[in-house]
């Protein structure tokens, strides 16, 4: 096998033979399960705490970790790779890093792929593992805590209340990879009870909250950006549509930070729950 690989080819090759059936290691393996192969794991957030077990583990074993460069605590490679070679995947495209990983791994080497938050949100994981795969090198997922979770925590609320926000939407704003047909934001915002979490977004905060604005959602509606959720310098900017633009301006954040809009913000307004309520008693009244 050469070094020489076409990612594109071998994405496309996948999604063929994807279509057609379903992989059996689906019905093999659930999630935490042990297997053959390169994990790519979720960091988490960025505290080292907030890693799961079974990625602590894989990386304490591993003897290479290609890694999300500064989209990963430095504190959780310190924490937990010691003793493996540090590759950081920024810069590289998929002609690099594949042929890397799939080398180190034919070598008897164990290789982790290390992303931030969980590799389902914006991960582009799954490109990076159908490349594997199409040249015999097995992958599989192990999940992550993703920062939308690790920001409801520091805001000490939940994304989902009684009566107030019954669902959650997780998604970016338009930018080099979204066009403005496909930012539902104002959509998902003009639902009324949903939270919107937004991720990759913390330039465009405030563009975002102008067109908001522009499309008659209520000013007053709460909006919270948590730079660095869970890090040593995780800064909480709390807000509304029409003021959170002009206060992340003043703290400077420019990235890295989990916006949330909605009433779930605040935590007000909510109802009691049937869980702890008439429905968890109903049988003690029969």
């Amino acid at each position: 096998m050469t070094d020489q690989t076409d990612p594109q080819a071998a994405i496309d090759a996948q999604g063929d033979r994807r279509r057609a059936d379903l992989d059996d290691r689906i019905r093999e393996y659930s999630a935490g399960d042990d297997r053959e192969g390169i994990p790519f794991v979720g960091a988490g957030p960025g505290d080292p705490g907030l890693l799961t077990v079974t990625g602590r583990e894989l990386l304490e074993d591993a003897d290479l970790v290609v890694h999300a460069g500064s989209l990963v605590n430095s504190e959780v490679l310190e924490a937990y790779c010691a003793d493996a070679d540090l590759v950081n995947s920024i810069g590289k495209d998929l002609e690099e890093l594949i042929p890397l990983m799939r080398d180190a791994y034919e070598n008897g080497r164990t290789v982790v792929r290390l992303h931030s938050g969980d590799p389902a949100i914006y991960g582009a994981a799954l490109e990076q593992m159908d490349a594997l795969e199409h040249e015999d090198v097995p992958t599989y997922l192990v999940p992550g805590v993703t920062s939308a979770f690790a920001a409801s925590a520091s805001l000490r609320t939940q994304l989902t209340l009684n009566e107030v926000a019954n669902h959650v939407a997780f998604t970016r704003p338009q930018g080099k990879t979204l066009s403005a047909e496909e930012d539902h934001i104002s959509e998902f915002v003009g639902m009324g009870d949903v939270t919107t979490c937004i991720y990759l977004g913390t330039h465009a905060v405030g563009e975002t909250m102008e067109r908001l604005l522009e499309d008659g959602h209520d000013s007053e509606t709460p909006v919270a950006v948590v730079y660095h959720a869970s890090w040593p310098d995780e800064d909480v900017i709390v807000g509304t549509i029409a003021t959170i633009g002009d206060r992340l301006a003043d703290a400077g954040h420019r990235a890295s930070a989990m916006v949330i809009v909605g009433e779930a913000v605040t935590g007000a307004g909510y109802e009691r729950s049937y869980l702890y309520g008439d429905w968890a008693t109903r049988g003690s009244r029969d």
